[in-house]
């Protein structure tokens, strides 16, 4: 083994550690955000000229797959076709396809464990109005987007289903959905990049005249008991953020076990995916991890096991980072700006739209923007907008939205995507 494929591991399990230190400690660290640093990173290694460089006829053997099979790059080692070089390249190669795969699909359950769908089910009814609204305008606008950008956007029902997936649930969805779609490295990193730039922008609408505006259509919020929210809120911030104590025994060995559950989740999903076509395969896979990730937080033991969340979110920063790394910016300029304003329709079109069946319904401001936020920026960003709101009391409504919308996100956007292939 060469020193390449030990920095490569370094940096896809090491770099997260340490971004998420950095974020915890630093406020500009937190307002980038940990998964725009990862993605970063990945480009930053990716583009720089730290990964070997491979030869001409490396580059056509490999053509149209990630890497080559190992015991055919001995074969063509043998024959003189490719060089050493060209096999650290493939090894790399090789991690990089099993680093933006498998994590994805290990973090699925363990953020879908802390998912309390009983509780959920009892939060007020302006709460579930909204989240059902939420859903439809996206997906509504998503149709929309794919019937305008139709034959200008490459595999656009791909697209598609991405942009359903990230703006019902989030970031693990859209990974998700991109390992079941197979989608390219390029249009998914474009994609998300562009819906993390409109995103920035959304925020920063959100933290200065969002409520402003929402109230000249709006009405304003009701408070209930805040007491009994601040409660809640202390548990969220717990439960969703902090990685502190993960390696108490207390926390710890219970997690491992959530790990090894989700792990077992895997490997069943993946054989019981042999019985459908080779083509719905990888979709199936997701379909059945969501499923048994939601059917196993029925059980009160796993549901309790702290930090299952943060987990999950550790192994997406692992995701982002190895995804990003397999990127070729030299190709991101050829993809059509089509795509940009089939983001910025996805994400702002359904947001207003959001607000304007809201008004019929007479939902509150805050909640509209609370919910409409843990749709399109997921739930890490909650109790961040209900600060900028003033209103700790939405920040429940807003957590619920925001991880309903991760168990349904995978769904809807497989359906989506194969309802417009």
């Amino acid at each position: 083994m060469d020193t390449h494929f030990f920095l490569i591991i370094f940096l896809f399990v090491v770099a997260p550690v340490i971004i998420i230190y950095l974020e915890s400690k630093y406020s500009l660290a937190k307002k980038i955000g940990a998964v725009l640093i990862c993605y970063g990173l990945g480009i930053f290694i990716g583009n720089v000229g730290i990964l070997p460089e491979i030869s001409p006829a490396y580059h056509a053997l490999v053509e149209g797959s990630v890497y080559i099979p190992f015991a055919k790059m001995r074969e063509y080692l043998a024959e003189g076709l490719v060089t050493q070089q060209d096999v650290s390249r493939n090894t790399i190669s090789f991690l990089q396809d099993l680093f933006s795969s498998i994590p994805i699909m290990l973090c699925l359950p363990l953020i879908l464990f802390s998912l309390d769908v009983k509780k959920w089910m009892r939060q007020a009814k302006e709460a579930v109005g909204s989240l059902i609204i939420g859903l439809f305008t996206v997906l509504l606008m998503v149709f929309v987007g794919f019937w305008m950008f139709r034959g200008s956007i490459e595999e656009i029902w791909k697209v598609s289903g991405m942009l359903v997936g990230v703006y019902t649930g989030g970031t693990p969805n859209m990974a998700a959905i991109k390992t079941a779609l197979n989608v390219s490295q390029e249009i998914y990193i474009l994609t998300h990049t562009y819906e993390m730039t409109l995103g920035a922008i959304y925020l920063v609408f959100i933290f200065t005249i969002g409520q402003k505006v929402f109230l000249w259509f709006l009405p304003p919020y009701k408070s209930q008991n805040s007491e009994q929210i601040e409660t809640g809120e202390i548990d969220i911030a717990e439960d969703y953020d902090s990685y502190d104590g993960l390696f108490r025994k207390d926390i710890f060995w219970p997690l491992l076990g959530a790990f090894g559950i989700s792990v077992g989740i895997l490997g069943v999903s993946f054989l019981l995916s042999k019985l459908f076509s080779d083509d719905f395969a990888n979709a199936a896979v997701v379909i059945l991890v969501t499923t048994f990730g939601i059917g196993l937080s029925f059980v009160p033991r796993i549901r309790r096991i702290k930090k299952t969340f943060q987990l999950g979110m550790y192994l997406i920063l692992i995701f982002c980072v190895a995804v990003a790394s397999m990127a070729d910016i030299s190709k991101l300029a050829d993809i059509s700006i089509s795509l940009f304003y089939y983001v910025g329709i996805a994400m702002f079109g359904s947001h207003l739209l959001h607000a304007l069946i809201a008004r019929f319904f007479k939902i509150d401001a805050d909640t509209v923007i609370i919910s409409g936020s843990a749709l399109i920026c997921s739930p890490p960003f909650v109790p961040v907008v209900a600060t900028a709101l003033k209103n700790r009391e939405v920040i429940l409504t807003g957590m619920f939205v925001g991880i309903a919308g991760y168990a349904v996100g995978n769904y809807l956007g497989v359906i989506v995507a194969y309802i417009l292939k």
